[in-house]
Protein backbone atom coordinates (compact mmCIF):
# COMPACT_ATOMS: atom_id res chain seq x y z
CA UNK A 1 0.00 0.00 0.00
CA UNK A 2 0.91 3.50 -1.18
CA UNK A 3 2.52 5.51 1.86
CA UNK A 4 -0.33 8.62 2.49
CA UNK A 5 2.36 10.79 4.06
CA UNK A 6 5.06 10.16 0.64
CA UNK A 7 1.89 10.74 -1.45
CA UNK A 8 1.09 13.94 0.86
CA UNK A 9 4.15 15.59 0.07
CA UNK A 10 4.18 14.77 -3.63
CA UNK A 11 0.95 15.92 -4.50
CA UNK A 12 2.00 19.45 -3.09
CA UNK A 13 4.96 19.34 -6.07
CA UNK A 14 2.77 18.06 -8.13
CA UNK A 15 0.54 22.02 -7.60
CA UNK A 16 3.75 23.59 -9.43
CA UNK A 17 2.96 21.47 -12.50
CA UNK A 18 -0.86 21.44 -12.71
CA UNK A 19 -0.66 25.31 -12.17
CA UNK A 20 1.66 25.14 -15.39
CA UNK A 21 -0.58 22.59 -17.28
CA UNK A 22 -2.36 25.61 -19.27
CA UNK A 23 -1.41 27.74 -21.85
CA UNK A 24 -3.29 30.69 -21.10
CA UNK A 25 -1.39 30.54 -17.50
CA UNK A 26 1.94 30.25 -19.61
CA UNK A 27 0.94 33.42 -21.45
CA UNK A 28 0.00 35.39 -18.15
CA UNK A 29 3.09 34.28 -16.37
CA UNK A 30 4.92 35.62 -19.65
CA UNK A 31 3.62 38.94 -19.46
CA UNK A 32 3.63 39.33 -15.60
CA UNK A 33 7.74 38.98 -16.57
CA UNK A 34 7.60 42.54 -18.32
CA UNK A 35 6.14 43.73 -14.86
CA UNK A 36 3.49 43.93 -12.21
CA UNK A 37 0.16 44.48 -13.64
CA UNK A 38 -3.71 45.01 -12.60
CA UNK A 39 -6.18 42.43 -13.45
CA UNK A 40 -7.78 44.61 -16.34
CA UNK A 41 -4.32 45.22 -17.94
CA UNK A 42 -3.89 41.25 -18.35
CA UNK A 43 -6.93 40.70 -19.63
CA UNK A 44 -6.85 43.30 -21.81
CA UNK A 45 -3.28 42.51 -23.02
CA UNK A 46 -3.83 38.34 -23.20
CA UNK A 47 -7.34 39.42 -24.96
CA UNK A 48 -9.42 37.35 -22.27
CA UNK A 49 -12.33 38.46 -19.89
CA UNK A 50 -11.59 39.97 -16.87
CA UNK A 51 -13.41 37.31 -14.97
CA UNK A 52 -11.51 34.25 -16.46
CA UNK A 53 -8.12 35.92 -15.93
CA UNK A 54 -8.71 36.18 -12.41
CA UNK A 55 -9.59 32.76 -11.88
CA UNK A 56 -6.32 31.74 -13.80
CA UNK A 57 -4.48 34.37 -11.67
CA UNK A 58 -5.27 32.96 -8.61
CA UNK A 59 -4.87 29.11 -9.77
CA UNK A 60 -1.19 30.85 -10.01
CA UNK A 61 -1.02 32.56 -7.00
CA UNK A 62 -2.21 29.45 -5.00
CA UNK A 63 0.77 27.57 -6.35
CA UNK A 64 3.04 29.89 -5.06
CA UNK A 65 4.54 31.22 -8.33
CA UNK A 66 2.79 34.85 -8.15
CA UNK A 67 2.46 37.49 -5.47
CA UNK A 68 -0.47 40.19 -5.10
CA UNK A 69 -1.33 43.81 -3.74
CA UNK A 70 -4.63 45.62 -3.49
CA UNK A 71 -5.31 49.25 -4.31
CA UNK A 72 -8.60 50.49 -4.23
CA UNK A 73 -10.41 48.39 -6.12
CA UNK A 74 -7.70 46.92 -8.26
CA UNK A 75 -5.98 43.97 -8.01
CA UNK A 76 -2.20 44.19 -9.34
CA UNK A 77 -0.01 41.02 -10.03
CA UNK A 78 3.76 40.48 -10.01
CA UNK A 79 6.39 37.58 -10.06
CA UNK A 80 6.99 35.83 -6.55
CA UNK A 81 10.23 36.54 -7.46
CA UNK A 82 13.01 36.00 -10.13
CA UNK A 83 13.31 32.42 -9.76
CA UNK A 84 9.65 32.02 -11.18
CA UNK A 85 10.53 33.64 -14.46
CA UNK A 86 13.57 32.10 -14.75
CA UNK A 87 11.91 28.46 -13.60
CA UNK A 88 9.24 29.13 -16.42
CA UNK A 89 12.52 30.12 -18.99
CA UNK A 90 13.64 26.80 -18.26
CA UNK A 91 10.53 24.71 -18.71
CA UNK A 92 10.40 26.69 -22.48
CA UNK A 93 13.68 25.24 -23.06
CA UNK A 94 13.23 21.78 -21.77
CA UNK A 95 9.98 21.20 -23.92
CA UNK A 96 12.03 22.97 -27.01
CA UNK A 97 14.53 19.96 -26.21
CA UNK A 98 12.16 17.46 -25.85
CA UNK A 99 9.85 18.02 -28.57
CA UNK A 100 10.11 18.61 -32.09
CA UNK A 101 6.47 20.31 -32.26
CA UNK A 102 7.61 23.08 -30.46
CA UNK A 103 10.21 24.36 -33.01
CA UNK A 104 7.58 23.66 -36.17
CA UNK A 105 5.14 25.59 -34.11
CA UNK A 106 7.40 28.41 -33.21
CA UNK A 107 8.61 28.91 -36.92
CA UNK A 108 4.86 28.82 -37.94
CA UNK A 109 4.18 31.75 -35.30
CA UNK A 110 7.61 33.42 -35.37
CA UNK A 111 8.76 32.88 -38.83
CA UNK A 112 12.35 32.15 -40.15
CA UNK A 113 14.04 34.14 -37.10
CA UNK A 114 17.78 33.10 -38.22
CA UNK A 115 16.91 35.07 -41.12
CA UNK A 116 16.72 38.31 -38.87
CA UNK A 117 20.28 37.58 -37.14
CA UNK A 118 19.85 37.96 -33.55
CA UNK A 119 22.60 39.93 -31.98
CA UNK A 120 23.71 37.81 -28.51
CA UNK A 121 23.34 40.25 -25.28
CA UNK A 122 27.17 40.88 -25.16
CA UNK A 123 27.56 41.81 -28.55
CA UNK A 124 24.69 44.80 -27.55
CA UNK A 125 25.75 45.71 -24.68
CA UNK A 126 29.27 46.53 -26.70
CA UNK A 127 27.83 48.55 -28.98
CA UNK A 128 25.41 50.26 -26.49
CA UNK A 129 28.48 51.36 -24.78
CA UNK A 130 30.16 52.61 -28.25
CA UNK A 131 26.89 54.39 -29.31
CA UNK A 132 26.37 53.08 -32.66
CA UNK A 133 23.35 51.49 -32.67
CA UNK A 134 19.48 52.06 -31.89
CA UNK A 135 18.02 50.24 -29.21
CA UNK A 136 13.91 49.94 -29.92
CA UNK A 137 11.58 48.45 -27.16
CA UNK A 138 8.23 47.52 -29.14
CA UNK A 139 6.50 46.53 -26.25
CA UNK A 140 3.51 48.59 -25.00
CA UNK A 141 4.68 51.88 -23.42
CA UNK A 142 3.29 50.09 -19.67
CA UNK A 143 6.03 47.33 -19.59
CA UNK A 144 8.37 49.62 -20.80
CA UNK A 145 7.82 52.29 -17.91
CA UNK A 146 8.01 49.20 -15.54
CA UNK A 147 11.45 48.74 -17.20
CA UNK A 148 13.82 48.38 -20.36
CA UNK A 149 17.22 47.97 -21.30
CA UNK A 150 19.05 51.07 -20.49
CA UNK A 151 19.26 53.68 -23.62
CA UNK A 152 16.20 51.45 -25.43
CA UNK A 153 13.68 54.01 -27.04
CA UNK A 154 9.82 52.87 -27.27
CA UNK A 155 8.30 52.84 -29.96
CA UNK A 156 5.51 49.87 -30.23
CA UNK A 157 4.55 48.74 -33.91
CA UNK A 158 1.77 50.40 -34.48
CA UNK A 159 4.23 53.43 -34.17
CA UNK A 160 7.14 52.28 -35.84
CA UNK A 161 5.99 53.55 -39.39
CA UNK A 162 5.53 57.23 -38.37
CA UNK A 163 8.51 57.10 -36.09
CA UNK A 164 10.72 56.60 -39.23
CA UNK A 165 10.51 60.22 -40.24
CA UNK A 166 13.04 60.38 -37.15
CA UNK A 167 14.96 57.45 -37.85
CA UNK A 168 18.95 58.87 -39.69
CA UNK A 169 18.99 57.16 -42.94
CA UNK A 170 21.75 54.30 -42.06
CA UNK A 171 21.10 53.92 -38.97
CA UNK A 172 21.59 50.37 -37.10
CA UNK A 173 18.69 48.98 -35.29
CA UNK A 174 18.00 46.27 -33.21
CA UNK A 175 14.55 45.65 -31.56
CA UNK A 176 13.21 43.61 -28.71
CA UNK A 177 9.92 42.44 -26.64
CA UNK A 178 8.93 40.31 -24.11
CA UNK A 179 11.27 37.23 -25.01
CA UNK A 180 12.16 34.70 -27.23
CA UNK A 181 8.86 33.44 -28.37
CA UNK A 182 7.37 37.12 -28.67
CA UNK A 183 6.45 38.54 -31.68
CA UNK A 184 6.54 41.56 -31.54
CA UNK A 185 10.35 42.24 -32.37
CA UNK A 186 10.15 39.93 -34.93
CA UNK A 187 7.54 41.30 -37.06
CA UNK A 188 9.38 44.74 -36.09
CA UNK A 189 12.89 44.02 -37.75
CA UNK A 190 11.00 42.71 -41.09
CA UNK A 191 9.06 45.92 -41.00
CA UNK A 192 12.26 47.97 -41.03
CA UNK A 193 13.71 45.90 -43.39
CA UNK A 194 11.05 46.06 -46.11
CA UNK A 195 11.88 50.26 -45.19
CA UNK A 196 15.92 49.41 -45.96
CA UNK A 197 17.23 49.95 -42.80
CA UNK A 198 19.38 47.73 -41.46
CA UNK A 199 17.62 45.75 -38.54
CA UNK A 200 18.39 43.17 -36.53
CA UNK A 201 16.62 41.25 -33.55
CA UNK A 202 18.03 40.82 -29.97
CA UNK A 203 18.16 37.05 -29.31
CA UNK A 204 15.80 36.90 -26.38
CA UNK A 205 14.00 39.75 -24.72
CA UNK A 206 13.77 41.73 -21.76
CA UNK A 207 13.32 39.50 -19.29
CA UNK A 208 16.32 37.11 -20.31
CA UNK A 209 18.32 40.61 -20.38
CA UNK A 210 17.62 42.02 -16.28
CA UNK A 211 18.28 38.40 -15.33
CA UNK A 212 21.60 38.45 -16.70
CA UNK A 213 22.71 41.42 -14.42
CA UNK A 214 22.23 43.80 -17.43
CA UNK A 215 21.57 47.68 -16.86
CA UNK A 216 18.08 48.24 -16.59
CA UNK A 217 16.15 51.83 -16.69
CA UNK A 218 12.65 52.31 -15.81
CA UNK A 219 10.15 55.12 -16.46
Amino acid sequence: MADTHKIALYEQFSRVGKALANPVRLILLDLLAQGERSVEDLADAAGMKVGNTSAQLKILAGAGLLATRRSSVHVYYRLADEQVGAFVDQVQEFAAARLAEVEWTAREYLGDLAALEPVAQEDLARRIDSGDVVVVDVRPPAEYEAGHIAGAINVPNDELVAWLAELPPGSDVIAYCRGRYCVLAPKAVRLLRSHGYRARLLAGGMPEWRRAGRPVASG
